[in-house]
């Protein structure tokens, strides 16, 4: 977050805006760890989103909910992330020997694995709904599509979860 000088001037809303940072940036980085399987990434593109509203603030903070205008910019950001390192992806399997990367628990890497199985846009639907708490209609608002459309990718999401975690018991 940029810094803000001391003298600033009491009503430049930084008070307002610390306490907004505070009560949203975890719920936002959870979420965004779970999209992108990775905390260093997810906090990178949620600190990126809070800078872009501080910039903003005067406007985004008389919003009904500001929180929505930070969630959509990080999820874009986290989203644009993902293309460039499934690029950079390509590139280095092409290009260098394949490393291996020390895992975390056998939960979360079944989970982040049992997520990256599904497509984006059911990935986010889930993640926004099950680990950010948001309803059905929020995710809607969220991703701009209908309620439905919502309860579908949810749906489908659930079930290839569902099976993708099943066939890993199955095969412990």
């Amino acid at each position: 977050m940029r810094a803000v000088r001391s003298d600033s001037h009491p009503d430049d809303g930084r008070g307002e805006f610390e306490s907004f940072y505070q009560a949203s940036y975890s719920r936002l980085a959870s979420q965004l760890h779970a999209y992108l399987g990775d905390r260093a990434e997810a906090e990178d593109v949620v600190q990126e989103a809070f800078v872009r509203a501080w910039q903003r603030w005067s406007g985004i903070g008389r919003y009904n909910d500001p929180a929505a205008w930070v969630r959509r910019v990080a999820w874009n950001l986290a989203t644009s992330r993902l293309r460039r390192l499934t690029v950079a992806a390509r590139m280095l399997r092409r290009h260098a020997d394949p490393q291996v990367v020390p895992e975390l628990s056998p939960d979360h890497v079944a989970l982040v694995a049992a997520l990256r199985t599904l497509s984006d846009r059911h990935r986010r639907a889930v993640v926004l709904h099950y680990l950010a708490d948001l309803s059905v209609a929020e995710v809607a608002d969220d991703l701009g599509v209908s309620r439905g459309t919502v309860l579908s990718w949810l749906h489908r999401g659930r079930s290839r979860l569902a099976a993708h975690l099943m066939s890993d018991d199955h095969r412990r």
